[in-house]
């Protein structure tokens, strides 16, 4: 009895007891504590911790349950994993269907925890295990936040890279969750940004007002996040303003030029064009006040006349003869007189040369008295063909 009394007495010994009869009586009570949202990079892999007590007073066929709870754009939750009747049940969620597994092979050891792989930014959400053995029942909710790294960003300016103007130096991702983080920095000279610069980190730009040649160099912009950065580089080259009055001299020169060449062929086309037509209408021209040359029928013609004059000249007396060959031969030099020239035939109709005044004064008797032969002149053209 006095042993009894002392056990009793003894603090550590009562503790050690307090404990075996609390586990007895107590329910079911998922033990791991809760945790801070979770966050986690895309393509990395997490674990979700759930650890449990049973009580002698569970007596039920233990079940555990691993759900997705439904956000604002869902419906319903989604069961992610089961354990229950001592099977494992993992294609429940066909999003993370091969990706999800229990922590331990037998969960009834206490031990309801699993791990995701590959994550992905569409596991982001809130989970909940719910550990069941009737009568006791526990669950326990915890938030997973995956987060895409930012992608390469792409470096870019914005206006005229000239001394006085102003530009902006620009940095963006297409990828990557929020909130994003942006810096600017040269990475060449004096490794400072223009003193007029003013730096965005939020949206990834830099202002320079009034930029200077001092602002040439190498950038580099670093995108980063809470779970990773990525980084792009800039090389910006500032050149001295344009002479913009020469640039306007120059091309108002240059349309003069243009200007002129086109006067100056337009000028030749008219010119060809109006000498064509003129040589047109002069070969179409007829020249009737110019005699053409003496034809071969005529000439026979002449010469058989002559024949036949020679033929009667036996007839006649000496002082008969020589009055009928002096008229003959002043016969034969006015035929002569008549017939153009090469000069004549081609002067133009309005400088043809008028007949001799003492030809023109003669009548057709007094030629016919003095012995002229009359000859019939075919027309002409111009070019000299027979009309």
């Amino acid at each position: 009895m006095f042993h009894t009394r002392m056990e009793l007495s003894n603090p550590r010994l009562c503790f050690t007891l307090l404990s075996l009869l609390t586990a007895l009586v107590s329910p079911l009570e998922i033990t791991s504590s809760p945790k801070a949202p979770l966050e986690k990079a895309s393509g990395q892999s997490v674990k979700l911790d759930c650890q449990f007590s049973l009580s002698s007073s569970d007596t039920g066929p233990l079940d555990i349950e691993w759900s997705l709870l439904a956000s604002d754009n869902q419906i319903n939750d989604q069961v992610v994993i089961l354990y229950s009747g001592d099977r494992v049940y993992e294609d429940y969620y066909e999003p993370m269907k091969g990706r999800v597994h229990f922590n331990t092979p037998d969960p009834k050891s206490g031990d309801a925890s699993i791990n995701l792989t590959g994550l992905k930014s569409t596991d982001t959400g809130t989970y909940q295990c719910k550990v069941k053995k009737a009568p006791g029942i526990s669950s326990k909710k915890m938030q997973l936040i995956v987060m895409v790294r930012p992608s390469k960003p792409k470096c870019s300016t914005e206006g005229t890279l000239e001394e006085g103007k102003n530009i902006v130096l620009r940095c963006s991702t297409t990828e990557g969750t929020k909130p994003m983080q942006y810096k600017w920095e040269k990475t060449s000279d004096s490794k400072l940004l223009p003193s007029t610069a003013v730096m965005d980190p939020v949206e990834g730009t830099v202002n320079v007002r009034n930029v200077s040649a001092s602002a040439s160099g190498s950038y580099r912009c670093v995108a980063s996040n809470r779970v990773g950065s990525e980084e792009c580089d800039l090389y910006l080259q500032v050149t001295p303003p344009r002479n913009t009055g020469g640039i306007i001299a120059g091309s108002i020169i240059a349309i003069l030029l243009i200007l002129l060449l086109l006067a100056i062929i337009l000028y030749c086309f008219c010119r060809a064009r109006k000498n064509k037509k003129y040589e047109k209408e002069i070969c179409n021209e007829i020249r009737e006040d110019v005699p053409p040359p003496k034809s071969r029928v005529s000439s026979t013609r002449s010469f058989s006349q002559m024949g036949s004059q020679r033929s009667s000249l036996g007839s006649m007396s000496p002082s008969n003869l020589h009055e009928y060959t002096l008229k003959s031969q002043y016969s034969m030099k006015s035929q002569y007189d008549k017939i153009p020239s090469t000069e004549e035939y081609e002067r133009p109709p309005s400088q043809a040369p008028l007949p001799p005044p003492t030809a023109a004064r003669m009548a057709g008797p007094n030629l016919s008295r003095m012995g002229a032969i009359p000859v019939m002149t075919p027309a002409q053209n111009r070019d000299g063909s027979i009309v």
